[in-house]
């Protein structure tokens, strides 16, 4: 592995682990929305070696707040930093998450790690399917680390919140893109979230987009290649992205990432928390 990538094979990351076991932290992100008791029984059925369990709800959120947060709302950042000292994570250690949902929710946590300025952050790329097509070993021992060290520096630069894009919605400069799956982006189908839509002038990118038939990410010559075909080529620092509630968008802010373009902000509170405002503008429709 070099030292830019953003994600791990499941070979390498078996043998980083081997090596040296005291700096490689498994991250288990399983979970679904439609059962929140799925991940913590499938953690326990089986996970990576001395894996930790991250739970989206408990873990990777903060409290909801009717009629002001998303459903999805980030934590506060001294309670993320007492989760992550928790698990055991210290500034050297190396954070390998995964999932068995096309890496949408170890993107998540990928996207928390550096917005803490915990930069050794890491998908498994293809999750769990990958690491067990290779043969890897899964255990049910259920470890809990010493407590880690780590300190939180909050990186303010890779967040956006709706006022901003709100002042900005008509600058030429701020490209915002959505990456839910196009029937909901138009409106057409909302299964989640009370309004139906999207935010005015977004762009449409379903982070499914992202990956291979086998749910690995494309290369990074063709995340380039798809990436600059919806949005162009503009200054990340200038580009937002989107979702239902600020989790499948981390999946498009590592593709790019994995591109090597950078990172893009993110909107962390997303569709879910835009719609509580109904002075917000609502698009609905393919095209902005």
């Amino acid at each position: 592995m070099h030292a830019t990538s953003h994600l791990f094979e499941a070979v390498e990351a078996y043998s980083l682990w081997q090596q040296d076991p005291e700096h490689v932290r498994f991250a288990d992100c399983r979970f679904s929305l439609q059962d929140v008791t799925y991940g913590p029984q499938a953690f326990a059925q089986g996970h990576l070696p001395e894996a930790i369990y991250a739970h989206l709800d408990h873990d990777l959120s903060g409290p909801i707040v009717p009629g002001q947060t998303g459903r999805h709302p980030l934590p506060e950042v001294a309670n993320f930093e007492a989760t992550l000292r928790g698990w055991g994570i210290d500034h050297d250690t190396h954070v390998i998450a995964y999932d068995d949902s096309s890496s949408v929710f170890a993107s998540r946590l990928w996207w928390m790690l550096h917005w803490v300025g915990h930069t050794r952050a890491y998908v498994l790329n293809g999750g769990l399917a990958a690491w067990s097509g290779q043969g890897l070993p899964l255990v049910q021992e259920i470890v809990k680390p010493s407590p880690g060290t780590f300190q939180a520096q909050v990186n303010s630069d890779l967040v956006v919140e709706a006022t901003d894009i709100l002042q900005n919605l008509h600058s030429p400069e701020l490209v915002v893109v959505d990456a839910r799956e196009q029937d909901r982006y138009a409106g057409d189908r909302e299964p989640l979230d009370a309004r139906a839509g999207h935010i005015p002038g977004a762009l449409n990118h379903p982070y499914q987009d992202n990956l291979t038939p086998d749910d690995t990410f494309l290369s990074p010559q063709e995340l380039v290649s798809v990436l600059s075909a919806v949005w162009g080529t503009p200054a990340m620092d200038e580009t937002v992205i989107y979702c239902g509630s600020g989790v499948s968008a981390c999946h498009t802010v590592l593709a790019a990432a994995h591109a090597g373009l950078g990172m893009p902000k993110l909107y962390p509170g997303s569709w879910s928390e835009w719609i509580t405002d109904p002075e917000r503008p609502v698009a609905q429709g393919h095209s902005s």
